[in-house]
């Protein structure tokens, strides 16, 4: 049995590995091609190239279930009409023992997907959002055309507001400005920044302009009076430290979806964000979905394994596969449907990110039984016709 599973690694690898690039090839010239009308001054033939080639991170990392599952389907197929499996099941191996197999095999996958999220994928979406804001003025990862904004609560009861106009890749920020709160929502201070940097939980800006609020400025003109002393005192530093739960990992958490992050980053940004009081809803889904991911290559072999057993006289490989592009398609399509309702109705998000890959892995291992027993069941479930009643 380790001879044929190798075999069956080999083929199904092959195959898949035919099937993601031509996906990646395909995806990236259309990517490309819509991009084109934005070639200029700024942004040039060159520099369009090197953000689709940071793109081909992320872009295998959607493409890899489907990929995975056209792949398989191909081998199995080709192994199929080949009568090879035929000749599996002749010396004793059964659909069980032959889906365990594929199973098996789809480990090291799952083990280059892992690396893959967890890595590569957050690294280039950081360089592409990088990218993105030099050649095109403009990034994604809920930027504003003021900036990014967080909210984090002081030591004495109040509310720190900081407004990052620019993120880079490095940690550092530029154009900050910071605004405090004393309890009742009062302004007390605010600050502007050309740039800051993150040290042991302190965000040291540099080139400080700050603006000291004095007490009780809010009532100052109610009594008609002039107040005796100045509201507002402006003040300069070249350098200025503050304590803050920011760090530098989580403000380049904020440029990535969250589908992108590392699981380890998600659930330091999902604390952050219950900290602040903030909705970190789409968080949690996301956290979900990102460890339901490699059982989704798994559940993308086991819809494989029947739609290659199934046998057809002609035109069988194309049927299959163009089965396997519809089951793929839907599957997306389901589980982004999942997903947006799931966040809408308030179901669990557990059940949003594990109900469409627990679904799709029962009907896979039904369509593999009932094509197993389907001798069996057909006796079981078959009706007597009226002519063959036995008569006494």
């Amino acid at each position: 049995m380790r001879t044929a599973r190798r075999y069956l690694a080999r083929e199904i690898y092959r195959s898949c590995f035919v099937v993601i690039v031509a996906l990646l090839g395909l995806f990236t010239f259309f990517a490309l091609v819509d991009d084109l009308d934005n070639v200029g001054d700024k942004l040039t033939l060159t520099a369009l190239f090197y953000m689709q080639a940071l793109a081909l991170p992320t872009r295998l990392y959607d493409l890899l279930p489907i990929g995975l599952l056209i792949g398989a389907i191909l081998a199995l197929a080709g192994l199929a009409q080949r009568n090879e499996l035929t000749i599996l099941r002749v010396s004793g191996v059964s659909g069980m023992r032959l889906m365990v197999t594929l199973w098996i095999i789809t480990i090291p996958a799952v083990l280059g997907a892992t690396l893959l999220s967890e890595y590569v994928t957050p690294m280039a979406e950081v360089k592409s959002g990088e990218a993105s804001l030099q050649f095109r003025g403009k990034a994604g990862g809920g930027r504003f055309e003021s900036g990014y904004w967080f909210k984090e609560p002081t030591t004495d009861r109040g509310m720190r507001i900081i407004n990052v106009g620019e993120l880079h890749a490095s940690g550092r920020v530029s154009n900050v400005k910071l605004y405090e709160f004393a309890a009742g929502q009062r302004l007390r201070f605010a600050a502007t920044a050309k740039s800051g940097r993150f040290e042991d939980g302190q965000m040291v800006l540099e080139g400080v302009t700050n603006h000291q609020v004095a007490k009780g400025a809010d009532n100052a003109l109610k009594d008609g009076n002039a107040p005796k002393g100045p509201l507002l005192e402006l003040s300069q530093s070249p350098e200025q430290a503050f304590d803050t739960s920011l760090t530098a990992d989580r403000l380049l958490a904020r440029v990535l979806t969250p589908e992108r992050m590392s699981i380890t980053t998600l659930i330091d940004y999902i604390d952050y964000l219950k900290d602040n009081n903030l909705s970190a809803e789409r968080q949690v889904v996301a956290l979900w979905r990102k460890m339901a991911y490699p059982f989704t290559l798994i559940v993308m072999m086991t819809i494989a394994a029947p739609i290659a057993f199934m046998q057809t006289r002609k035109g069988g490989v194309g049927a299959k596969v163009f089965i396997g592009i519809l089951l793929g398609v839907g599957f997306f399509m389901l589980n982004q449907l999942a997903l947006n309702v799931g966040m809408l109705s308030g179901w669990p998000s557990w059940l949003t990110a594990l109900g469409p890959n627990v679904c799709a892995l029962l009907m896979g291992l039904g369509a593999l039984i009932s094509m197993e027993y389907r001798q069996d069941l057909a006796r079981i479930f078959k009706r007597r016709k009226p002519g063959d009643a036995v008569t006494a």
